[in-house]
């Protein structure tokens, strides 16, 4: 009987060490649950400070749009797959830089190029940063530093009038200047 109680008592420790070792307890629970939330509040301060940084930087976007040119009147639009400046265009940029000198203010300049449907998206692209460039690059020989100005190609993706007609395809062949403070 002696060895009967001795094997019971031997597996009634291992049962209940068994037990111990795998029940957590409500200390280690309140550790592991203090753990994660710290990590909660890491990560939920760093989520309201970048929105809090997104909201601050939509602040200081507002209200520095300040006026834009576009080179599209009858007698400046670009000819088809062309990027030359005309006579009438290097007249209204040299009174636009003008403009800028007499304003006399530290502005940056975005210049987009624009073009018409006629031709694939990669040659439209191209064409639309070529018109941009010639005009970035008259307006620096009028004075103006190219580190204030900046180009982009939209290509034929933002048209103003419908490209099913040659004076709709002759408005959107265009160069837009914005003017930012």
């Amino acid at each position: 009987m002696r060895v009967k109680s001795g094997v019971l008592l031997m597996g009634a420790i291992l049962i209940a060490g068994w037990g111990v070792s795998g029940c957590a307890t409500k200390g280690f629970v309140r550790h592991q649950v203090a753990d994660e939330d710290v990590k909660v509040q890491v990560v939920s301060g760093t989520a309201g400070e970048a929105l809090e940084r997104a909201k601050a930087a939509h602040k200081l976007a507002e209200g520095k749009f300040l006026y834009q040119m576009v080179l599209s009147d009858d007698s400046v639009k670009f000819p088809t797959n062309g990027h030359d400046l005309s006579d009438e265009a290097r007249t209204r940029l040299t009174d636009f830089v003008s403009k800028l000198k007499d304003d006399n203010k530290n502005v940056y300049l975005e210049i987009q190029g624009h073009t018409d449907s006629t031709g694939t998206d990669a040659i439209n692209m191209r064409l639309g940063q070529d018109r941009a460039e010639a005009v970035r690059l008259f307006m620096n020989q009028q004075g103006v530093p190219l580190n204030r100005m900046a180009t982009i190609s939209y290509g034929d993706k933002s048209p103003v009038a419908p490209n099913d007609t040659p004076e709709g395809r002759s408005q959107n062949r265009r160069v837009v200047v914005i003017v930012m403070a």
